[in-house]
């Protein structure tokens, strides 16, 4: 910890130092912050980054499950690769190696992962049909499913009305 008189010259030791290599260890050198600022400043940090990552990876990767428990990462590569480029693929594992049935496919462009819905999805591979759709974030996903389920619900629910009863009423009697 070093303290200035002068702004000016602290500004410039931040300038000159920050980022600089010492003995193999790379350097920060900064104004004082209180423990609120500083985890501000990482948690903006952060957020940064996850929505680089979650923009960078939107309409490309895949989330393909139903994979039977031999398939693996390369396996699973091979039977996108069809479709064009590949920067990853990935089945989920358990602690001990076993599959958990799903996993998912990252291609360069959204053509590509397009086309790869739209041939793969209910394809049969290994005597299972393939779910193939956009992978979505776990966030969006239950919001989207619990969207889905209110609109059930509220359907079910809805209250019946005066007309309703009366049309009911009316066919019931015709019956007879």
């Amino acid at each position: 910890m070093a303290s200035f008189e002068d702004p000016e010259a602290a500004e410039k030791a931040v300038e000159a130092l920050n980022g600089n290599d010492n003995a193999g260890k790379i350097l920060y050198v900064g104004r004082d912050q209180k423990e609120i600022e500083r985890q501000a400043e990482l948690k903006e940090k952060f957020e940064r980054i996850r929505m680089e990552r979650i923009n960078r990876y939107q309409g490309v990767n895949l989330y393909v499950k139903n994979l039977a428990d031999n398939i693996d990462d390369e396996r699973l590569r091979k039977e996108f690769a069809q479709f064009g480029t590949i920067t990853s693929a990935k089945v989920m594992a358990t602690e001990d190696g076993r599959s958990k049935g799903f996993g998912f496919v990252c291609f360069c462009s959204p053509e590509e992962a397009t086309k790869a819905i739209v041939e793969m999805n209910e394809k049969i591979i290994e005597a299972r049909p393939l779910y193939v759709a956009l992978a979505q974030r776990k966030e969006d996903r239950k919001a989207q499913l619990a969207s889905q389920y209110m609109q059930r619900t509220s359907s079910r629910d809805m209250p019946v009305t005066f007309s309703h009863l009366c049309f009911c009423f009316y066919f019931f009697l015709k019956m007879f």
